[in-house]
Formats: structure tokens, sequence, C-alpha cells
């Protein structure tokens, strides 16, 4: 090959060289697309997300008329019990489902109401009779029927679903029941404190939902409430003893 040619090979050898050097100077990475939102996706992240709590899920809320949930699949579910024996459900088949009813911005208007709110949405006994029978079979119940509780884990009065079968569970009697004298709940009165701190603006939706799912015997030390001077039951007590 002439020297000529040989030399404008070279040159054009150098400057593709340098081309490339300066393409990947910048970073030494590939560019990565940036990541797709949820709200791109067209899905809202569940609630619970953005405070890196976990997400409960969300029911349909009050229906005009209910019909029989199914229930998980017999002997699926096992109770769990706290140190001193308090029973609490099984976070796969009942990790609780809020209400989309009932939002912080309307709580004056629901579970706060003077005059109460949940009995124009609690689904009748003959709806729940039939479901407590079942999930029954679902935890392996196998005691009186009267003496446990047919419970909504987050209660009607703290915006829980009503009858979304994952916010519903046959709460066994709690220690130093006396069989045949029907239910003894202390979550009950967990529930009413909570009400209260709710409607005073003690605490919000969320905290007291997320509290009373995770573990309904240490929500109120969660959220700072004091277990003494329990407030009367009011209208919107939860005393599900279907």
């Amino acid at each position: 090959m002439p020297a000529p040619a040989r030399g404008a090979l070279a040159i054009a050898a150098a400057v593709l060289l340098a081309a490339a050097a300066g393409c990947s100077s910048n970073t030494g990475h590939t560019a990565k697309p940036a990541p797709t939102s949820a709200a791109a996706k067209g899905s809202a992240p569940a609630a619970g997300d953005a405070a890196g709590t976990h997400a409960i899920p969300v029911g349909v809320g009050p229906k005009p008329s209910y019909d029989v949930q199914a229930q998980p699949a017999a002997g699926t579910c096992k109770y769990h019990y706290t140190a001193d024996k308090q029973p609490l459900p099984d976070p796969n088949c009942t990790p609780g489902a809020t209400s989309p009813a009932v939002t912080q911005a309307n709580l004056n208007d629901t579970v706060c109401k003077p005059g109460g709110y949940t009995s124009g949405i609690r689904p009748p006994a003959n709806i729940t009779g039939k479901e407590k029978a079942e999930n029954a079979k679902s935890y392996g119940y196998t005691g009186p029927m009267g003496d446990a509780e047919y419970d909504h884990l987050i209660s009607l009065q703290l915006g829980g679903d009503p009858n979304d079968p994952r916010n519903l569970w046959i709460q066994p009697p709690s220690p130093d029941h006396v069989p045949g004298k029907g239910p003894n709940n202390p979550k009950d009165t967990v529930e009413t404190h909570l009400h209260t701190a709710l409607c005073k603006g003690q605490a919000t939706l969320a905290a007291v939902q997320q509290a009373i799912a995770a573990d309904w015997t240490t929500a109120e030390a969660k959220l700072g409430i004091g277990k003494g001077g329990a407030p009367a039951a009011g209208p919107d007590a939860d005393g599900d003893d279907q």
C-alpha cells in the first residue's frame, strides 16, 4: 500500500478511537430508564406503603345488602397467642381489611358521627352466623360457638370493612373465661379506647387501623393511649358476639 494511503488510514483510526473514548467517559455504565411509578402503571400503592408500614387490604365497604362470603379452607388458619395467652388471628387468613367509605377527611360524618355509625352498616346475623360456622372450620375452632365471637379484626368503629372475610375471624375466649358464659373479649375495650383517641384527634385513622390489625393487645401502647379510665361503651361499641 502506498505511504499516503497508509497515513490516511492511521488518521481515520485515531479519530474513531477518540470518539469511542468520549462516549464512554461520562459514567462508565449504560443509562437505565427511570422507574415507572405506580400511577403511571395505572395502579395506586396499597395503603400503608408510603409510611413503610404493612399494607392493609381495602374491602368493598358498606352495602345495602350482604351475601355470605366464602371463608378460608378448613384447617388452613392457625391461632397465635401472646405470652399471656390472649388469642390473635392468623395474619395470612385475617390480615384485616379497611372500608373505603371511611377516610381521615370524613371521620365526623362516619365513625365519629354523633349518634353512632356502625349499626347502619353491620351485616345481619343471618349472614354472619353462616360465615362464623364456616370460619370455625377454617380455624379449627371446636369450642362452644356461644363462647366465641365472630370478630371484625379492624372494628367497624375504626373503619374496618363490614363483611370482607379478611377482616373477620372466630375469636376464641380469652384466659379466665367461664365456659358457657358467652364471650369475654377485652379486645372490645381496646377498640373503644382507640375510637375515643381517633375522634379526639389523638391518633390518625391509619395509625389505629395499623395498630389493631398488627396486635390488638399492644395497640394502645403503640399509640401511647393509656389503659386507665375506660370510657363507657357508646353506640358504636363493637360487640361482635354473633
